[in-house]
């Protein structure tokens, strides 16, 4: 076990300017490893036995000059690349991402802000005080058990005040929580190369897939999304292939509301047996190709699907992903909420 852990630690010497302070640093994974509570610097030097004239030491190592958050960030990626028993589907990694309300008590403590609450559990107050992290993991282990492994989180929204602190002139503003998520995943595809970044519904928006396709025209590296769409998602056919007469021709044609088609072509299902959340269950399904996003109206493959009489539809920008992997693929995005309980 010491061995290994010297083979992964080994890598972030690079990281860190002085020798010292990459000593605090394993000092302090070993210590986040075995401590017993969470309570900060305090638990690990209680875990570890060290002396109390450490607390302060270690205090500063997080406001050290010595390191840099993204090499540190670089770095753990290219470790969890090089030894990790990735999931793989089709060449791509599997990526999961989501956002992460956490409520503070502190309205003056940096990054509070009055938050909107969009889940539907009705044990959670429709609006809240804290902070909104966003995180990105990759699915990790074997077959027969997959865990999310994070790869970045940080604050993504109330932090304008914090940057302004050291923002320089010519500076853009910092993008919103959707296009951040898209971004940190489109950094981690990168170094994985070719991805598949899997999002609940609130991330299906016209920016979204702007930016995404920003970085395909400026990038070989490439990322598709699989997510979910909300029950009154609207998508378009595509438009015929001439207009008769003046005037530019459409670019969409008739608007189809998704949830009527569970009716009205009831009898296309198919029927598939796969393995969801852990056990096998039998669905039905059915796959269009439509465009969809006001103004954008980009192809996508909705895949709606029935099960246990519940009825959703899931979305993915890869026109060349079997329906029978989109829907498999959207079950492992519950991943990362294990994750957020750890």
């Amino acid at each position: 076990m010491l061995k290994y852990l010297n083979e992964l630690l080994l890598p972030f010497r690079s990281c860190f300017s002085r020798q010292a302070t990459f000593e605090w640093f394993v000092v302090l994974v070993v210590g986040f490893m075995l401590r017993s509570d969470h309570l900060g610097v305090t638990s690990v030097i209680r875990d570890l036995a060290l002396n109390s004239r450490c607390y302060e030491t270690l205090i500063h190592f997080f406001r050290s000059s010595a390191w840099s958050l993204e090499s540190l960030r670089t770095t753990w990626i290219q470790v969890v690349h090089k030894t990790a028993p990735l999931l793989v589907v089709d060449n791509r990694v599997v990526l999961v991402g989501d956002g992460m309300k956490q409520t503070k008590e502190g309205r003056r403590m940096p990054g509070v802000k009055k938050l909107h609450q969009e889940s539907e559990n009705s044990s959670k107050g429709e609006y809240i005080f804290g902070h909104l992290f966003g995180a990105i993991g990759i699915l990790a282990g074997t077959p027969q058990k997959w865990f999310c492994l994070p790869l970045f989180m940080n604050l993504q929204d109330g932090v304008k005040t914090i940057l302004g602190w050291r923002k320089v002139d010519g500076e853009k503003e910092q993008p919103s929580h959707v296009v951040q998520m898209i971004e940190q995943g489109f950094a981690a595809a990168q170094i994985f190369g070719n991805a598949l970044l899997l999002l609940d519904r609130y991330f299906l928006t016209v920016p979204a897939l702007e930016r995404l396709n920003a970085f395909h025209h400026a990038s070989t590296a490439r990322m598709h999304l699989v997510t979910k769409a909300k029950a009154n998602v609207v998508a378009y056919e595509h438009p015929a292939t001439k207009k008769p007469g003046r005037g530019r021709p459409p670019k969409k044609g008739k608007a189809i509301k998704l949830k009527d088609v569970f009716k009205t072509h009831a009898a296309d299902f198919q029927a598939v047996t796969l393995t969801l959340y852990g056990k096998e269950e039998t669905v039905q399904f059915l796959c269009l190709d439509l465009l969809w996003g006001q103004g954008l109206y980009q192809e996508l493959r909705f895949v709606l699907v029935q099960r246990g009489g519940q009825c959703s539809i899931v979305v993915s920008t890869d026109l060349t992903l079997a329906a029978t992997d989109i829907i498999r693929l959207y079950g492992y995005r519950f991943k990362i909420e294990c994750t957020f309980e750890k």
